[in-house]
């Protein structure tokens, strides 16, 4: 019973990779793995960009469902292209990958990837800050949701206190994973990172407080960063997509 679990569970995964190599949906030399990436950037990027015309038009209720509707399915996506390390384009695999030149390869691709790395894990920090500081930042008037007008801090302690929580929390739900599947550096990482991720936005929160006191200038003005960070990373994403599928395909798969 339990050897039919375990195969079970691995004959999903293997089946799982053996179709994100398979030719993608979008008519070029991307896998079905990189066309699923590059239209949920998409997706996202679009929720994302509506989700900041309601705001400029003072629709708080669709900019907040939105905007936190993307930053969740985003950060559940990323959360699968972690795990199944497949999802997205050509990352530091080598050369193989590219077919064009390595003067192109060296100069323009591999520091574009870098750029859009970077972008990635800036956009994931801000998706979780900006999902925590859209909840308290906000507040209800006359049944309106409106931002808080006045100083919005927190302390070390209090952040102490949630930090500590949160890392049980991750800590038990990776015990249960082991005593499910067995143990593995890949699924250590995951979590570490996640718990890294999350340290991060708590240091990202005690330094701006300082920098905008005031919760509704800091929601504005960091949430027409993040649409920057997110419209900039859509660009790189689509400009690696086009270069290694469309462009200079090479040996994928």
């Amino acid at each position: 019973m339990l050897l039919s679990k375990v195969f079970g569970r691995n004959r999903k995964k293997v089946d799982m990779s053996e179709w994100l190599r398979e030719p993608g949906f979008a008519g070029t030399h991307a896998t079905m793995g990189a066309d699923v990436s590059q239209l949920m950037a998409t997706v996202f990027t679009m929720l994302f960009v509506v989700g900041w015309i309601q705001a400029k038009k003072g629709k708080a209720d669709g900019h907040h469902w939105l905007m936190l509707g993307g930053m969740v399915a985003m950060l559940a996506f990323f959360t699968s292209y972690y795990l199944f390390r497949q999802l997205g384009v050509l990352a530091f695999e080598g050369k193989e990958g590219f077919g064009g030149s390595q003067a192109l390869y060296d100069g323009v691709f591999v520091p574009l990837l870098t750029f859009h790395i970077i972008l990635v894990v800036i956009g994931l920090i801000m998706a979780i800050y900006m999902i925590v500081l859209g909840f308290r930042a906000q507040m209800f008037a006359n049944g309106k949701r409106m931002l808080r007008n006045e100083m919005l801090q927190t302390t070390w302690k209090r952040i102490g206190i949630i930090f500590g929580s949160i890392t049980v929390i991750v800590l038990g739900l990776f015990a249960t994973r082991v005593a499910s599947a067995g143990f593995s550096l890949g699924k250590l990482s995951v979590y570490v990172g996640l718990l890294a991720l999350i340290g991060i936005v708590f240091g990202v929160e005690v330094t701006i407080q300082r920098i905008w006191p005031n919760g509704e200038r800091r929601h504005r003005v960091l949430g027409r960063f993040t649409m920057a960070v997110y419209c900039i990373l859509f660009l790189t994403g689509s400009m690696t997509y086009a270069m290694l599928y469309i462009l200079y395909p090479g040996k994928i798969g």
